[in-house]
């Protein structure tokens, strides 16, 4: 039985300042999914994440969220949904336990003092609830904005790009809660630049200069990309980077450690341009699979640029 749509948009169209940043997104998510929302930086995502939960109105287009018209529910969409900013947006100068009983206030929850409770031990910030945000390292701010979040019980968690700036533990210990969240029916929207995060989703939607790009899983958005690619592993791998991205056929280079991917759209041409590095006995030479990056970055170049569109250079 096919999950029910948490979220399910048509056309969703934002302009600002006579610039269209957000152009005739859709969008379905089920429930319970992970969607991994990935683009540049200005490409639109956190518009569009606003628009979702009732922040912003769209200047066209249609849709639901948790069976709730964004053009007229907006006020219930806000309280079943979870939003977690770029920054972190709470009090530094008030303790982990202040901060969360003041949200918990703000959302009128009747058993207030058992939902801060219920958060701190979820999030392991039962024996840091006395320590003020602002001496929190990233990774602890990190769990403090998700405990925050999820106080009301949400049923769809808006996430913008949460993983900045934390470690690596950090951030894997994020992603296993998130996957938790997600198999007790909780659906996520996670906007991040990391590419093992967005592998780390059930499906992705990649976005730039307003407009959606490719969609689908990870395995559906590398199988339908035109693109080949060949990988050079050696050393002194640097010096060929410029020669190649300037030769017919390679559309980008790209380091991954000891090798570099050079991709292109077609496989004729880039085979040719392969050709003079194939005999050099100091590189190992082949064909290879396309990885999301490499998709990705052949994405960007083929998109145009919104800004430069509306005439502002």
């Amino acid at each position: 039985m096919t999950a029910p749509l948490a979220i399910d948009v048509e056309g969703l169209t934002k302009r600002f300042d006579g610039r269209t940043v957000v152009d005739r997104i859709s969008l379905q998510v089920g429930a319970g999914r992970i969607c991994g929302f990935l683009g540049p930086n200005g490409s639109g995502k956190t518009t569009t994440i606003r628009m979702l939960c009732g922040l912003l109105t769209p200047d066209a287009g249609h849709g639901r969220c948790l069976g709730l018209d964004l053009a007229t529910e907006g006020a219930q969409i806000k309280r079943q949904v979870g939003y977690m900013t770029q920054r972190f947006g709470l009090y530094e100068d008030l303790s982990i336990r202040e901060n969360l009983d003041f949200v918990a206030r703000l959302f009128e929850l009747p058993q207030r003092r058992a939902a801060v409770d219920a958060a701190l031990e979820r999030l392991g910030l039962v024996e840091r609830q006395r320590q003020l945000a602002g001496a929190l390292s990233g990774g602890w701010k990190q769990r403090l904005a998700l405990a925050a979040c999820l106080l009301h019980e949400p049923r769809l968690l808006l996430l913008d790009e949460p993983t900045a700036g934390v470690d690596p533990k950090a951030r894997r210990d994020f992603w296993d809660q998130i996957h938790a969240l997600a198999a007790e029916g909780i659906t996520v929207l996670v906007s991040t630049h990391y590419m093992d995060e967005a592998e780390r989703c059930h499906e992705l939607c990649y976005i730039a200069y307003g407009k959606v790009l490719a969609r689908g899983t990870q395995a559906q958005i590398i199988g339908a990309a035109p693109l080949a690619v060949w990988s050079i592993q050696g050393d002194a791998l640097t010096a060929l980077v410029e020669p190649l991205k300037a030769a017919p056929g390679v559309t980008s280079v790209a380091a991954f450690g000891n090798q570099l991917h050079v991709a292109g759209p077609d496989a004729t041409a880039l085979a040719r341009a392969m050709a003079p590095y194939r005999d050099r006995p100091e590189l190992r030479v082949a064909p290879t699979q396309a990885n999301l990056e490499d998709v990705f970055i052949s994405l960007i170049g083929t998109a145009a640029d919104n800004f430069v569109a509306a005439g502002r250079r």
